[in-house]
């Protein structure tokens, strides 16, 4: 897991500074978001979350760095660093987690050792979110 994470730098997309995303964004690799995101994010490699990002979005990746605000739950699915200027406002769920000193996290945090739990944790995670949506007319 770690040798394909560290030999994937190519980015395949940049959302910068000064930048408005109103909708979802579906990435196919690496992703560096340094401006704001009204919509979720699913990408199928790293995501970096700059300084200055601002995201109201679900959140999903293989390995997430973050250190900007995030308001909405996080899945990466081999690890995630939050950094001292990192916020994070709902759920998270990983393999592997790394809060610098300074951090913000609000909400739950899901650590699943094996496979089978990462399975299970993401299938509850969906679970919520389809009775959630369906509940609030698909805002919630």
């Amino acid at each position: 897991m770690a040798s394909a994470r560290q030999n994937d730098f190519s980015i395949n997309t940049i959302i910068g500074p000064g930048v408005y995303v109103y909708g979802n964004v579906e990435c196919p690799g690496f992703t560096r978001v340094d401006g704001n995101i009204l919509g979720d994010l699913k990408a199928k490699g790293q995501v970096v979350i700059g300084e200055k990002a601002r995201m109201k979005s679900n959140v999903s990746g293989t390995f997430i760095t973050i250190g900007g605000v995030i308001c909405g739950n996080v899945l990466a699915s081999e690890g995630i660093i939050i950094l001292a200027t990192g916020l994070v406002r709902g759920n998270i769920i990983t393999r592997r987690i790394q809060a610098d000193e300074g951090c913000f996290i609000h909400g739950r945090i899901k650590v699943c050792t094996t496979p089978e739990a990462w399975d299970k944790a993401v299938s509850e995670h969906r679970d919520m979110l389809a009775f959630t949506n369906r509940n609030t007319g698909g805002h919630g």
